[in-house]
């Protein structure tokens, strides 16, 4: 149900500031009870909200999805969906990075087609990390091992670029200007800086130049004696409508930038983050212990134990410090920004709810997701994830995004 929802648009100020002397404009307005400050100032777009809104978002999921592929007889046999995006005809792309195979599903979900395999000829594939629907049947895919992009069309390659002089980034999207939008996508640990940094790069599709535009906070240093915190705040790019749009886990905030880094809005709440607790790491040592096997397949069951048992161990050695306020920060085709909540442990449980924020600054809402849902995109009025069934199977799952009345 919709709690008081009012958007938050530009229309007639309320309240004008000193902004105006240089060009700019100010208003306050309220929604879900909470006021918002919504500034425009040398072009930068400033939206301020005095706590955190307490509203649904005007579309919810359904409890159970159109279709489900991956656990009937005949399906495709799942083993790591990683990226995956949606066709305007709701018939999906997923790349499973484990059996290094590229499938197409059919719009109802019933039949599948394996596009590319593993192999390093023209239209083979080793670790497809990304993929981004260029239209119906048409896609990139972003291969990080072999360091190219591959544009399929009808299951034909269409285009390869190679990408070997952009060694060290990772494709976040496709820029306004036509460029590939990259963001650091490695690093070594030890570092001694409080944050790691992490740049913004743009790859001519042509030419092949990658130019660096702007920096960004990209991983927090581990606690003393750590090698790694695992609450700790990282700093995550997606691409929205063209623009770099950035977050830092730890802090509630979303940057716009253009192509060019330069920015062009700023959407600030007020948020404090919750404690890590015993009770919430209770029930991940299973999926913590399954994550283990998929990533060390040959490793025996002695050695698996070993690095849950560490994996553990790391955990309650942080308890009662401060859990990130959301995880990694997708966009959708309409340009809204997802933000999931963050749960302790493995992400194949996925994220109880997402928190929706408009293209505009406007605080759409919480989202709340079904049990186990990683969802990969959302696009065409339609959410593509991966869900585990009750034998802990990976499927892919295409629900409908209702809007609310």
């Amino acid at each position: 149900m919709r709690n008081n929802y009012q958007p938050v648009l530009l229309l007639a100020p309320v309240m004008a500031t000193g902004l105006s002397a240089c060009g700019g404009t100010s208003e306050v307005r309220e929604t879900g009870g909470i006021p918002v400050q919504i500034e425009d100032s040398a072009g930068v777009r400033i939206v301020e909200y005095a706590g955190m809104p307490e509203v649904d978002a005007p579309f919810q999921l359904p409890a159970e999805p159109l279709y489900r592929h991956g656990a009937n007889p005949g399906d495709y046999a799942f083993q790591g969906i990683h990226p995956g995006s949606l066709f305007p005809d709701g018939g999906a792309i997923v790349s499973d990075v484990f059996n290094k195979e590229l499938i197409v599903l059919s719009p109802d979900g019933t039949s599948h087609e394996v596009i590319a395999g593993p192999g390093e000829g023209p239209g083979d594939v080793d670790y497809v990390g990304a993929t981004f629907a260029l239209g119906q049947d048409r896609f990139l895919a972003v291969d990080q091992f072999q360091y190219r992009l591959t544009i399929f069309d009808g299951g034909s390659v269409e285009q390869t670029v190679d990408i070997r002089h952009a060694n060290g980034l990772s494709v976040a999207g496709i820029g306004s200007s036509g460029h590939m939008l990259m963001t650091t996508g490695s690093f070594r640990s030890g570092f001694e800086e409080e944050w790691l940094r992490g740049h913004m790069a743009r790859l001519d599709m042509e030419t092949g130049a990658v130019d660096t535009v702007a920096s960004y906070d990209l991983i927090e240093r581990a606690p003393p004696g750590m090698r790694w915190n695992p609450i700790g705040a990282g700093g995550w790019i997606t691409v929205a409508d063209g623009q770099f749009v950035q977050t830092r886990s730890d802090r509630p905030e979303v940057t716009w930038r253009r192509p060019d880094g330069t920015v062009t809005q700023i959407v600030r709440w007020q948020a404090e983050p919750e404690p890590l607790t015993e009770e919430m790491l209770e029930g991940i040592e299973a999926g913590l212990r399954a994550s283990n096997q998929m990533a060390n397949p040959g490793a025996s069951d002695a050695v698996i134990d070993r690095m849950t048992d560490d994996d553990m161990a790391t955990y309650r050695a942080v308890i009662g410090g401060p859990m990130p306020l959301f995880t990694i920060t997708f966009a959708d085709s309409e340009g809204r920004i997802w933000l999931p909540s963050y749960r302790p442990g493995d992400r194949s449980e996925g994220a109880p709810h997402y928190t929706v924020i408009g293209a505009d600054g406007e605080w759409l809402g919480t989202v709340e997701a079904p049990p186990k849902l990683t969802i990969l995109d959302v696009a065409h009025g339609l959410v593509l994830g991966v869900q585990l069934n009750e034998m802990d199977v990976e499927m892919v799952v295409v629900y409908e995004l209702v809007e609310v009345n």
